[in-house]
């Protein structure tokens, strides 16, 4: 065997070019569809859509599936997160807050009427962004956050697609531990 050959190294798969930024265009579709939720789980917007603002508040009983948290809670600890890992992953500066009190509201019930469609719209256009950049071609979903500690954008968006799935169950289970449940 000539020598050039006995000493190149393999070629990877998927190495031409064209295959690679399809393979790259293709990840990054599939993670704004996870970002985006259903497939195998209720979306945000599913899951917000018919709860009854008496429910807001409420908590169920101690000890059940859907932890000692009221609706509101858990939309502010969702809102609070999402917004906490996009700008850790965007910004440099970033401060994020204090563990765990900082990541929960500091009120059971939304503060006033209007207060549940700000946090609504905050977490859409917060994970809108967090798509945006995980859809943007000069992102490197694979790069070492400098101002981090080895987290990548890609970790730091499935970290956001599996926290919000998980809270998001939540949610939808509120209305049927509080005896809500409409089928």
């Amino acid at each position: 065997m000539p020598k050039s050959k006995k000493n190149a190294a393999p070629k990877p798969a998927g190495s031409a070019t064209g295959e690679v930024h399809l393979m790259d265009r293709e990840l990054r579709r599939h993670v704004a569809a996870l970002l985006d939720g259903g497939h195998a789980h209720a979306t945000f917007d599913q899951a917000v859509a018919n709860l009854a603002p008496e429910l807001r508040g409420r908590k169920p009983e101690a000890g059940t599936e859907a932890g000692p948290y009221t609706a509101w809670q858990l939309l502010e600890h969702l809102r609070i997160a999402q917004w906490d890992i996009l700008e850790f992953s965007r910004t440099p500066g970033h401060i994020s807050p204090e563990w765990p009190s900082g990541y929960w509201p500091a009120t059971a019930k939304p503060p006033d009427p209007r207060s549940w469609a700000r946090s609504v719209q905050s977490f859409r256009a917060d994970l809108q962004a967090m798509k945006n950049l995980v859809l943007d071609p000069a992102t490197d979903l694979f790069a070492v956050i400098a101002h981090g500690q080895g987290q990548t954008i890609l970790r730091e968006a499935l970290l956001v697609a599996d926290h919000n799935a998980y809270h998001i169950g939540q949610l939808v289970l509120l209305p049927k531990l509080l005896g809500a449940w409409k089928e």
